[in-house]
Order: structure tokens, then C-alpha cells, then sequence
């Protein structure tokens, strides 16, 4: 398919939060382990700033077996360590819709967000994935991104410890 992305919209609030919750259950994604509220979601979505740190939808086709699905992914860039001589560093997050995954939306998401980083003022990405994550994982390493860093243990999901893998990648 031939995906486009779009700045997103306060009207896609909902279903950003509807596509993060969906990834709770399966413990591989994220740290949250009960889902978060669309209010809880506002400040977040706020600080994402279309000139220096964009969050991007991408829309479903019209053609698209989604339902009521109106988008089927987001990228988020976001501040890495929120001082100023780390501006140029961004730490990307990719979510797929459950109906979407494995359809190359990732892959797409990636080629525009390292395509876009220096137009943005970025010259590094950073992505924060659980070392359990193969998916991933996977689709970083497959667009040169290495680890840079491995924190063994560090999040505690349902009694388990999982690592936490920090992939980097200069892209200017």
C-alpha cells in the first residue's frame, strides 16, 4: 500500500490513545500497564510542536479493511532529556493498529521520520524498546539503527523484569 502521514489533530487524540491502549495487554510495547485516558494524553499531545517535534498520523485508505479505524499509526517524535544541548536528539515512538500491523506502516512511518529528522533540527534518533520486543527491534536494526545501550531489568511487568534496549542513529 501507499501510506501518507499528516500533522496530527486534536480530533485524532482519541484514537492515538485507542491505538497505545490496544499494545497495554501485551506487555512488549510500552510500561503503562493499565490504560491511559484521552485527558491524560492532552499534555503530551500539546508538547508536540509541527517545527521541532511533530506527531504524524497516518490516515487509513478509504479501501482499507479497518471498520471505524480512522488512522492506523502514529509516529511521535519527542525531547530526549529535555535540556537544551540535547535538542538535536529525538526519541522517536512508532504504534501500529492492531489491523495494521505488519503491513509496512512501520516501515513507512521510519523512512519519513529519518527522511524528516533534519528538518526538524535533528541529527540523531533514539528509540527506547523492551529487549522482548523482536518487532521492534527488528525494524530499527533494519534501518541501521544500533544499540547504544542496554539497562538489564529495569521495568518490572506482571513479576517479570524486561531490559530496556536504547537504539541510536545519527541521521545528519
Amino acid at each position: 500500500m501507499d501510506y501518507q502521514h499528516r500533522l496530527a489533530r486534536q480530533s485524532d487524540l482519541a484514537a492515538i490513545v485507542a491505538i497505545y491502549n490496544s499494545t497495554i495487554a501485551s506487555r512488549d510495547v510500552t510500561a503503562d500497564t493499565e490504560p491511559v485516558s484521552v485527558e491524560s494524553r492532552q499534555a503530551w499531545f500539546d508538547a508536540h510542536n509541527p517545527t521541532t517535534r511533530p506527531l504524524w498520523v497516518v490516515d487509513a485508505p478509504q479501501d482499507a479493511i479497518t471498520g471505524s479505524t480512522p488512522i492506523l499509526g502514529w509516529l511521535s517524535y519527542s525531547d530526549f532529556y529535555g535540556r537544551p544541548a540535547y535538542a538535536g536528539t529525538a526519541e522517536i515512538s512508532i504504534y501500529i493498529h492492531e489491523v495494521a500491523r505488519g503491513k509496512g506502516v512501520g516501515r513507512y512511518l521510519m523512512q519519513q521520520a529519518i527522511a524528516y529528522a533534519p528538518n526538524v533540527g535533528v541529527h540523531t534518533l533514539l528509540g527506547f524498546i523492551f529487549g522482548h520486543n523482536a518487532p521492534s527491534l527488528q525494524l530499527f536494526n533494519t534501518f541501521g539503527f544500533e544499540q547504544w545501550a542496554k539497562m538489564p531489568g529495569v521495568a518490572t511487568l506482571d513479576g517479570i523484569e524486561r531490559d530496556l534496549i536504547i537504539l541510536g542513529k545519527r541521521v545528519a
